[in-house]
């Protein structure tokens, strides 16, 4: 199901219409909190540790990064405090592009804050992409489901919101098993992600 969502009946909402959707939802939210993440490489502009890494001042990108543990901390605080139970998995390709080595860095803040992040190489979604890469998709308890655009630049610009109860149900099954495979993020990170020499800047 997760490899057909893109052919499914969805409303279509813009930036903006999306943002103010999601906060709205999540503020719903019982239960489990999914998302899943697959492309390698995207933009974050507005992001200052990403405007930094982009620039190729990796140092400054860090340093950016680990101001955000107090913001990290709080995510996983609130949702404890909500009953909110986050299951994040990120799909890696060998070699680790650079913007996956960046964003990891803010994954693990998240991973030491409490929130349970699983780790999928592309062997392990295989199966589930015959005939096109998974799509990335947020699923807020079992409400709603929504699978976030792109422009051409790599940058978010939107989703495609899906209410049906019969396709978050699939989708949620197939994410789950893919959960129950994936290895920890905090494992991952420093056997593959610390010892990398810094990227280069990316565009």
């Amino acid at each position: 199901m997760l490899e057909r969502v893109s052919e499914l009946p969805a409303t279509l909402l813009e930036r903006d219409a999306y943002l103010a959707d999601y906060w709205r939802e999540y503020g719903q939210v019982n239960g489990v909190f999914w998302k899943l993440e697959r492309g390698q490489t995207f933009r974050e502009p507005g992001d200052a540790s990403w405007e930094a890494f982009a620039a190729g001042d990796w140092g400054r990108a860090l340093e950016l990064n680990a101001a955000d543990r107090v913001e990290a901390e709080a995510m996983a605080a609130k949702d404890r405090e909500t009953g909110v139970e986050t299951r994040r998995i990120r799909v890696v390709e060998k070699p680790v592009s650079p913007y996956l080595q960046w964003e990891m860095q803010f994954l693990r803040l998240l991973a030491e804050a409490g929130q349970t992040l699983r780790v999928l190489r592309v062997p392990d979604v295989v199966h589930l992409e015959r005939h096109r890469p998974l799509p990335e998709i947020v699923i807020l308890g079992d409400r709603v489901l929504y699978m976030v655009r792109y422009d051409t630049t790599g940058t978010a610009c939107g989703a495609w919101r899906i209410d049906a109860p019969d396709v978050i149900t699939e989708c949620i099954a197939e994410l789950a098993d893919l959960f129950a495979t994936g290895e920890p993020l905090l494992d991952f990170f420093h056997r593959e992600i610390a010892p990398l020499p810094p990227p280069p800047a990316s565009v």
